[in-house]
């Protein structure tokens, strides 16, 4: 017996029946009468259970007592075709062992069903249920497809910096980091003396590492960045965390056009792997949260994203308005689009995904480059149904002059752009590049409605527990 090696719940499902097995795992729910019990196991391989038939004669009572709802059990047993609907094979208990006992009065997840509301107030848990771990078994598969898109293309993952002096959008919502005592914060001058502080400067925590991706990319040709960013913007919203993950591929020699078409088949390869692999879970996702998501799933491939520009989609919005379109924001030539703006132009007028482009230079970031026309840049936003913008990218700047003229304008300090700025006065390429979102991509893949639920711990205003 003791070279019965454990068989994973995913690989036991879809077993010959006849061998002797050995299965570990939690249980989800046991239910049964004085002669025989079912007991439902999961571990954690598979959104599917599988049914353990426990005898009362064979396994004793004190034993049985003591499988509740969330405890963990090794179970050995015969792998036998199911008599039930619902599984090919079940378990035929010859032994059971309690690994860990749960206290059913205690256990904050019953069998009965939890909203994801109440889950998020036991967030340490809310692991262990199904929703949560078809949601990480998803989260795993498209981090695996993301570095297995670049690294087949022949692109370098480039590992930037958490730390900087650099806030890339320009923002200022970035986190500070600092190892000065702050009951005795040194002063020079009315102000902080971060000469004093770790680095000698002022830091925070990366906001994005595009502008480290450029100097990757403008040496080894094509990078790609896959790390987590910080933003202290101060919003509770479905859609806004502290801490995130983003994609950001970077590449010399890349136009606008170029960034599109791989921005377009990035997206569409991410869907298809999630589909091929991850089937188990999406159903699961489907049946409980959203019946369409599948099917929203298959309707970004096979088709062409449509290209519009911001002047058009401003158009279309204002012709939507004048028929009686109601819209929380104001929209007109110059205004950021807003979430709802950009679900109806994907849901509502092209009924597939958008690729915006043309911006106006004021609402974008410095390091777009500038058309022709003086009043707009070559910045990219990919729009997707339910989510709006889930990818932001623009072909960048690739003129000193243009670039210098840009920061002067916007009243930057160069001090801490200079290495940047390098990037053009040395050898400078056309070249293009684009975010995405991880979590943004999880909404659409999984049908979540809120972002604090497709990552394990959420870091949001006012909560960074554990």
């Amino acid at each position: 017996m003791d070279t019965l090696k454990r068989t994973k719940v995913k690989d036991l499902l879809c077993s010959t029946p006849g061998a002797e097995v050995l299965a570990k795992g939690w249980v989800r729910t046991k239910r049964g009468n004085k002669q025989v019990k079912f007991i439902a196991l999961n571990d954690g391989s598979t959104v599917k259970n599988i049914q353990v038939v426990a005898p009362c004669d064979v396994i004793d009572e004190e034993t049985l007592k003591l499988v509740t709802t969330g405890a963990s059990l090794q179970v050995i047993g015969t792998l036998t075709e199911s008599i039930g609907s619902g599984q090919a094979v079940e378990i035929q208990a010859k032994e059971i062992v309690v690994l860990g006992e749960c206290d059913p009065m205690r256990f904050p997840l019953q069998k009965k069903d939890t909203s994801l509301e109440y889950l998020r107030t036991v967030a340490h848990m809310r692991l262990r249920t199904n929703t949560f771990g078809a949601v990480l078994r998803i989260r795993h598969a498209m981090a695996f497809a993301i570095h297995k898109f670049f690294n087949d293309k022949g692109f370098v993952y480039l590992h930037t910096p958490l730390i900087t002096e650099s806030d890339a959008e320009g923002a200022g919502d970035m986190f500070q980091v600092t190892t000065l005592d702050l009951a005795n914060v040194p002063v020079h001058n009315g102000k902080v003396d971060f000469s004093k502080d770790f680095f000698g400067k002022k830091t925070s925590l990366t906001v994005s590492g595009q502008l480290e991706g450029e100097l990757g990319a403008t040496a080894v040709g094509e990078i790609y960045t896959f790390g987590p960013t910080f933003r202290a913007e101060n919003s509770n919203t479905p859609r806004h965390l502290a801490e995130f993950w983003m994609i950001e591929p970077e590449m010399a020699f890349y136009d606008i056009n170029d960034n599109m078409a791989l921005a377009e088949e990035f997206v569409k390869y991410l869907v298809q792997y999630a589909l091929d692999n991850c089937m188990d879970d999406l159903q699961f996702l489907n049946d409980k949260y959203d019946d369409g998501l599948i099917e929203r799933l298959r309707s970004v491939l096979g088709i062409a994203f449509q290209k519009v520009t911001y002047t058009q989609a401003v158009e279309i919005l204002e012709e939507a308005i004048k028929n009686g379109q109601q819209f929380e924001y104001p929209v007109h030539w110059g205004t950021d689009f807003q979430s709802e703006h950009e679900r109806y132009l994907v849901e509502k007028h092209f009924g597939k995904p958008v690729i915006l482009i043309d911006f106006p230079k004021d609402i974008k970031a410095f390091y777009m480059k500038q058309n022709e026309d003086g009043r707009t840049v070559r910045g990219m936003d990919v729009l997707f149904p339910k989510i709006g913008e889930i990818i932001g990218g623009s072909e960048r700047e690739a003129s000193l002059e243009k670039l210098e003229k840009r920061i002067e304008e916007l009243g930057m300090s160069r001090k801490n752009l200079e290495w940047y700025v390098d990037t053009r006065r040395y050898g400078t390429v056309p070249h293009s590049g684009f975010g995405l979102g991880f979590e943004r991509l999880l909404l659409f893949v999984t049908g979540m409605t809120n972002i604090r639920d497709v990552i394990p711990f959420p870091r949001t205003p006012k909560n960074a527990e554990f």
